[in-house]
This record gives C-alpha cells, sequence and structure tokens, in this order.
C-alpha cells in the first residue's frame, strides 16, 4: 500500500460529544463508534453511554451504563459489548463486568471477576475475552490471566504472567497475545511477554529498552513500535516526557535499533492508533497542552509534521475508523467535548 502524502492530511470538526468527559473508553463495531463511562469535571465516574454514527456525523445517547465508572475494558463480542471492571463512583476498582446487546438495546449483568480490578487489558478471539493484569482494592498490581466464556458466562484462570502490572497494552497476533508495558503502583514496567493460546504458556521478550509509563505502542506490518510516554520512578526525581522510539521485528523475535535523530520530533505523553500505512500518528501534552500531530514514515525512515489538531487538549480517547483517527474529549482548560477526525484525502 503507497504511504499517503503529508499534504493529504486534513482535519474534519465532528459532532462534539454530548457529555463532556475524560477517561471514557471507545470501541469501534459496525462501523458505529461507542464512548462508555469516563468522569466528569470533579473527577466523578459517570455512566455515560452514547454511539457516533460517522455516515450521519451524529452522537444519540443510548441506555446508561448500570454502573457508573472509568478506565474500563471494552470488547466487542459479535452485536455485544462487554464492559470490564474500572473504577466506580467510591473512586475504587470494581469487580462488575457488564454486557450489551446491540440489537435488543439492552444491558445484562454477566459473571462478575474474581477480583476487582482497574486498568485491565482485554484481547478477545472467537468468542472469548481474554483478560490481563489489573490493579486491586489493595492497590497492587495483578498477574491474573482469565478468560471469558460467553456461552457458559464464566471465567477461568489460565497461568499467571511472569510480571504483575495494571495498564499494559496487549493486542492478538494469531494464536498469541503480546502483553507490553505497564505499571506497577507508579513505577513503569518495561516487560514484554506473550501468552500462546494454543500451548496456554508464557515467552518472555527481551525487555522494552527505555523504562517508561504511558508509551503508546503501534504496530505495522511484521514490526511493534513503542513511542514516547513519561520517565518516573525510583531512579528520577523529576518526571520526563519522552522522544524515545523503541521498535521490535515479531518474526526475528529481536530489537531493531533506532538513533536518537529518528526518535520523535516532539517529546509526548501519550500517542494515538495508527492510521494505515503510518505506524503513529500523535497527539498528546508535556507541561501545556499540545496541538501536535506528527506521523513517521516508514519508507523514509524520518517522522513529518502533519496538520495542527484543531482544539489543543491532553488526555483525549482515539480510535481509528475508516482510516481515519478520531480524537474524542479531553482537557484543555476544563473538560472538552471536541470530536475532531485526521483523515486521508477524502476518506
Amino acid at each position: 500500500m503507497e504511504v499517503p502524502n503529508v499534504k493529504d492530511f486534513q482535519w474534519k470538526r465532528l459532532a462534539p460529544l454530548p457529555s463532556r468527559r475524560v477517561y471514557c473508553s471507545l470501541l469501534e463495531t459496525g462501523g458505529q463508534v461507542y464512548a462508555i463511562g469516563g468522569c466528569d469535571d470533579n473527577g466523578v465516574p459517570m455512566d455515560c453511554f452514547e454511539v457516533y454514527s460517522p455516515e450521519a456525523d451524529q452522537w444519540t445517547a443510548l441506555p446508561p451504563l448500570p454502573t457508573a465508572r472509568a478506565g474500563v475494558a471494552v470488547t466487542a463480542l459479535g452485536k455485544r459489548i462487554m464492559v470490564i471492571g474500572g473504577v466506580g463512583t467510591n473512586q475504587l476498582p470494581l469487580k462488575v463486568v457488564e454486557m450489551y446487546n446491540i440489537d435488543e438495546g439492552k444491558w445484562k449483568k454477566r459473571s462478575m471477576l474474581r477480583e476487582a480490578a482497574m486498568g485491565i487489558s482485554v484481547t478477545a478471539k472467537d468468542y472469548r475475552v481474554y483478560a490481563a493484569g489489573g490493579m486491586g482494592l489493595d492497590l497492587r498490581p495483578h498477574s491474573h490471566l482469565q478468560h471469558y466464556d460467553m456461552l457458559k458466562d464464566m471465567w477461568v484462570s489460565l497461568a499467571p504472567m511472569p510480571t504483575p502490572r495494571y495498564a499494559a497494552t496487549s493486542f492478538l497476533r494469531g494464536s498469541k497475545i503480546y502483553v507490553l508495558g505497564g505499571r506497577q503502583s507508579k513505577y513503569a514496567v518495561n516487560a514484554f511477554e506473550v501468552f500462546d493460546i494454543e500451548t496456554r504458556s508464557w515467552t518472555k521478550f527481551p525487555n522494552i529498552p527505555c523504562k517508561r509509563a504511558f508509551s503508546s505502542f503501534v504496530t505495522l506490518d511484521s514490526h511493534l513500535y513503542s513511542l514516547g510516554g513519561l520517565r518516573q520512578g525510583r531512579l528520577y526525581r523529576q518526571p520526563k516526557f519522552l522522544r524515545t522510539m523503541d521498535v521490535f521485528d515479531m518474526e526475528q523475535g529481536e530489537l531493531v535499533t533506532f538513533p536518537r535523530k529518528l526518535w520523535l520530533p516532539t517529546a509526548l505523553l501519550a500517542g494515538s492508533p495508527s492510521l494505515t500505512p503510518i505506524p503513529a500518528i500523535f497527539q498528546g501534552n508535556q507541561p501545556t497542552v499540545l496541538e501536535t500531530a506528527e506521523a513517521f514514515h516508514p519508507g523514509k525512515n524520518k517522522w513529518e509534521i502533519l496538520p495542527a489538531m484543531p482544539t489543543p487538549r491532553c488526555a483525549c480517547s482515539s480510535i481509528v475508523v475508516k482510516n481515519c483517527l478520531l480524537a474524542v474529549g479531553g482537557v484543555n482548560q476544563g473538560l472538552s467535548d471536541a470530536v475532531e477526525a485526521l483523515c486521508v484525502s477524502d476518506s
């Protein structure tokens, strides 16, 4: 696939989010985007549940979450949306699992997690959900890996992760679940581990070279990119935003060395999903809010500056839909209801 030219990218202002909030979870299924939960101006979790239709450029309110919460793990199982764990209105992790039937427009309680947890990483394969890690009521990171069987409405424990953590990134490739990074308390974890669904066993891969929290992980072909993030922890007195980029070749099972000159042009806290075929497009925040958007061109091996985001903000939720990157909500002198899409040409 030909890589688009920088001039082909443009931002579009879309219908605003009906309920201003931050830390909502986004999910795309059936060509629609669902915004689930989040926090209000006072940091209190909300029960908001809305769907965005790209064709109509319109948000529609849906039946609210039975349990108000933020930072939930979400996944789609056919015409059902599964919402797992998160933080409740008492600011504590939850064990609640709820499922929304898109055709019926109704919520149902499902079998709860064995322990309350926030910051769970989920993947789904063959109508089974795999939930890794999380932080419990005791604020300790979990090493749990469990799968949910929708037909039996039952959670089953699998071999625990070698490294306990929460807020990790996980993705499915073939029959393997890759789990990267995460946190233990406020400290970043650079563990990189893979669970084989068929053999039900874990393999440890080389650690991510630069230990940092809130970095983004983007896959392109057989390569995995780890970008940006926040350096903090026992060895560092002051947190620092990073330009670091690490690359892992999943076919060869080894790290690819990228020189400092190929790191991000701007130090960023958080990144966004890829816009195929460009591995990473970012809008993030340093101590001040940025409108920056930058892309790495794999053919040229360099970063390029894209048009700036119309509404500068941080902590926005993001998702790729039909080759457009949607930036939803976030913070800029208060909560933002801005929804904007970075698209290629007329897509």
